[in-house]
C-alpha cells in the first residue's frame, strides 16, 4: 500500500508544471517579523511584550525533521516526553506546566482530545506546515482556558504568489524501513490562492516499550518484544480571496489519519483520526475599525483495539466561533475587543454522565505607545456551562532603547478548565469514584521580566519568570481526581539567533525549576517529565550548491513519576544533515539523527529510536 502511494506522489509531481515560485513566510522584514499568536493581531515581534519562538517553511526544510517532536524538542521552555518513536503518544509541557496546560491552535483552531485535554502531536505532519509561533507565558486574557505555560499555533501552507501552479514534492525513506512523501499544488495571485497536498508515512518503528515492563509497576504493563509500526496519511485544502478594499474570505482543511501499533495489556493498536476545518472573513468597516469572523471544527477521533480485537472508541468534537474588532483609537494606539463560543463533545463507548459543555468569553486588549514606553492591557470574562464564571487580566509595559534593545515586565493570570475524564468520567458499584462534578478551574499568576534585542544580521532574548499555579488537578489515595495540590515554577529561557558569512546558527536555552508545592509528602519534589535544564544549538554553513549543518541537544535528567522514585537520566543528541542541489529546482538531502547512537528515555521503561537516517529527494519551487 505505502509503494502504491509512493507512486501516486510522483506521478502527481511530475504532472504539475514549473510556472512559478511558493511565496514566502508572513514577515515585514527579516528583521522586524509579525506574529498573530501574541495578541491575536498582526503586530510586529518587538511590540507583542511576549517572548515568541517563529519557525519558518525554510527553517523547516533545512532541519530536515521527522516530525514535529523533532521540530520542537529542545526550543526555549519546551520539554517533550514520547512513548517509544514515531508515531507514538507525546506530550509537551511548556515552560514547566502540565501537558494540558499549553493551547494549541492550528490555523486559528483548537484541537485536542476533550476527554484528556492533549492535542496529537504526533499526529500533526510537518510537511502541510507553513509556520509555527510558540508564544511562552499565559494568554488566557486572550484565548481563555489551557492557556497557562503558553500557546503554540501551527500555520498550514498556503497558495504560492505569482502567474500559474506551483507544485511541491518530497519522498523520502530511511533506518526502520521508513517511508514518506508529499505532492500538492497551489496558486497565488494579487486576490486569490488555493493549496492542495496529499502526505503519506509509513515505518516499521521500533519496539515501544521495553522487555519486563509487564512485570513492574511502570511501563506499558505487557511484555510484547515486536515492532510498532505506524502509518498515517495526511490531506490539506486550503484558498482564499481578496478584494481590492482588504476584505478577505479564507477557509483551511487538514486531515490525518492514522494507524498505530503500541505494546500494552489491554489494547495495543489505533486507528486515529485527527481533523480541523475553518474559515474567516475579515472585513473592513472603516480605515480604523478591521472586523474578523471565525468559525471552526475540530475532531479528534480513536478506535482502539487489543491483537486486531475491537475494544472501544472515543471521539471528541470542538465547534467555534469569535468575532474580533481591531480598533485604531489614534496613532500607535489599538483597542482589540471580541467574543469566542466553544462548545466541546465526547462521543464514547464509555458512559460519561455528561457528553458535552459549552463556553462562552469576552475579552478587550489596550496596546499603546508613549514616547518609548509600550503599555498592554487585556481582561476577559469566561462563562462555562460546567464551573459557571472565571476573569483573568493582564498588564505589562515595555521601554524601546535606541539601538533596538526592548526591556519588558507583565504580570498575568491564567486558568485551565477541568477535562471530561475529570469531571465526568463513570463511577463503578465498589469502587471510589473516577471524577469529581465539582472541581475547579486550575488557576495560575505570572510574573515576568524580559530583555530582547533584533540587530541587523542576529536576534536575541532572554526571559525570567515565576508561575504559581493553585487548585492542581491530582489524585487522591483513592485514585479520585480533586484540587488537592499546587505548583510553584521558576525559569529562564531564550534564544540567540543570526545569519554571518553564509552561516546560520540558532541558540535555545533553558532553566526551570518545577516544583510540587502542596505541604505534603511531595512538597518540593520535581514535577514529572520535565527537566531542569536543556541547551540546544542549530549551526548550518551554504557552501555553493552544498550544505552542511548540525543539531545538538542536551537534556537534564527528570523524574517520571511525582514521587520522585523513578529516575531518567539526562542526555545529549548529535543531528548531521547535508543538502545537494544537483539541478534547478531539485535537491537531495540527508540526515543523521542521533549519530551517537545514544540510549535514553523520556518516558519510564519506553524506548527511543537510536542511530537513524533518512535520504530525501525535494522539488524547490
Amino acid at each position: 500500500m505505502r509503494y502504491k502511494l509512493l507512486c501516486a506522489a510522483l506521478m502527481v509531481a511530475a504532472s504539475s508544471p514549473v510556472l512559478a515560485a511558493e511565496s514566502a513566510p508572513l514577515q515585514a522584514s527579516s528583521l522586524d517579523p509579525v506574529v498573530v499568536t501574541a495578541t491575536r493581531i498582526d503586530q510586529s515581534v518587538t511590540d507583542t511584550l511576549a517572548p515568541v519562538t517563529i519557525i519558518t517553511r525554510e527553517d523547516i526544510d533545512r532541519l530536515q525533521p521527522v516530525s514535529l517532536r523533532d521540530l520542537l524538542s529542545g526550543l526555549p521552555g519546551v520539554s517533550l516526553a514520547n512513548s517509544g518513536g514515531i508515531g507514538q503518544q507525546t506530550s509537551l509541557f511548556l515552560r514547566g506546566t502540565n501537558s494540558t496546560h499549553t493551547l494549541v491552535l492550528i490555523d486559528g483552531v483548537r484541537i485536542g482530545s476533550v476527554g484528556a485535554g492533549l492535542a496529537a502531536y504526533a499526529q500533526i505532519p510537518v510537511d502541510q506546515i507553513a509556520r509555527i509561533e510558540i508564544v511562552r507565558g499565559p494568554r488566557s486574557t486572550l484565548y481563555g482556558s489551557d492557556a497557562v505555560g503558553g500557546v503554540i499555533q501551527i500555520f498550514t501552507r498556503h497558495g504560492a504568489t505569482g502567474e500559474g501552479l506551483v507544485p511541491s514534492f518530497r519522498l523520502s525513506g530511511g533506518s526502520h524501513d521508513t517511508w514518506s512523501s508529499e505532492a500538492g499544488l497551489s496558486r497565488g495571485g494579487k486576490h486569490g490562492w488555493f493549496n492542495v497536498s496529499l502526505g503519506a508515512k509509513y515505518t516499521q518503528g521500533i519496539n515501544s516499550c521495553k522487555l519486563g515492563a509487564g512485570t513492574v509497576f511502570a511501563g506499558c504493563f505487557a511484555n510484547e518484544p515486536d515492532k510498532d509500526g505506524y502509518r498515517a496519511y495526511n490531506g490539506l485544502l486550503n484558498g482564499g480571496w481578496r478584494w481590492d478594499n482588504g476584505a478577505e474570505l479564507a477557509a483551511n482543511f487538514l486531515r490525518t489519519t492514522s494507524f498505530i501499533e503500541y505494546d500494552g495489556s489491554f489494547q495495543n493498536y489505533s486507528r486515529h483520526a485527527q481533523q480541523v476545518a475553518g474559515a474567516r472573513l475579515t472585513l473592513p468597516v472603516t480605515d480604523a475599525w478591521t472586523m474578523t469572523f471565525n468559525a471552526g471544527q475540530s475532531l479528534d477521533k480513536a478506535t482502539n483495539y487489543h491483537d486486531r480485537v475491537y475494544v472501544g472508541f472515543g471521539d471528541s468534537t470542538q465547534n467555534q466561533a469569535s468575532w474580533l474588532n481591531a480598533i485604531t483609537l489614534a496613532e500607535r494606539q489599538t483597542l482589540t475587543v471580541g467574543a469566542d463560543y466553544l462548545r466541546q463533545k465526547i462521543d464514547s463507548d464509555t458512559a460519561y454522565v455528561r457528553t458535552d459543555r459549552d463556553n462562552t468569553g469576552v475579552f478587550a486588549q489596550y496596546q499603546g505607545f508613549f514616547g518609548a514606553n509600550e503599555i498592554q492591557l487585556s481582561a476577559r470574562h469566561d462563562h462555562n456551562q460546567q464551573f459557571g464564571n472565571h476573569d483573568t487580566g493582564a498588564v505589562a509595559w515595555g521601554y524601546h532603547f535606541d539601538g533596538g534593545l526592548v526591556l519588558s515586565a507583565s504580570y498575568a493570570t491564567a486558568f485551565h478548565a477541568p477535562d471530561f475524564n475529570d469531571l465526568y468520567y463513570p463511577s463503578y458499584p465498589g469502587f471510589p469514584p473516577s471524577a469529581d462534578p465539582h472541581l475547579k478551574p486550575e488557576k495560575s499568576r505570572n510574573v515576568e521580566i524580559d530583555l530582547s534585542a533584533r540587530h541587523a544580521h542576529w536576534h536575541w532574548q532572554v526571559g525570567a519568570y515565576r508561575n504559581r499555579i493553585d487548585d492542581l488537578i491530582a489524585l487522591d489515595a483513592n485514585f479520585t481526581p480533586g484540587n488537592i495540590s499546587k505548583a510553584r515554577i521558576l525559569g529562564v529561557d531564550g534564544e540567540v539567533a543570526g545569519e554571518w558569512k553564509r552561516w546560520h546558527w540558532t541558540t535555545s536555552f533553558t532553566w526551570q525549576k518545577p516544583e510540587n508545592d502542596d505541604g505534603g509528602v511531595h512538597d518540593g519534589n520535581l514535577l514529572p517529565r520535565r527537566f531542569e535544564r536543556s541547551v540546544r544549538l542549530d549551526l548550518d554553513r551554504q557552501l555553493g550548491a552544498f550544505s552542511v549543518g548540525a543539531t545538538v541537544k542536551a537534556f537534564s535528567g527528570r523524574y517520571d513519576d511525582i514521587a520522585n522514585t523513578h529516575w531518567l537520566g539526562g542526555y545529549a543528541t548529535l543531528d548531521l544533515r547535508g543538502s545537494w542541489q544537483f539541478a534547478t529546482h531539485w535537491q537531495a538531502q540527508v540526515k543523521l539523527a542521533n549519530a551517537f547512537d545514544r540510549d535514553y528515555e523520556t518516558v519510564y521503561y519506553y524506548n527511543q529510536p537510536g542511530r537513524t537516517a533518512m535520504l530525501t529527494l525535494r522539488y524547490m519551487p
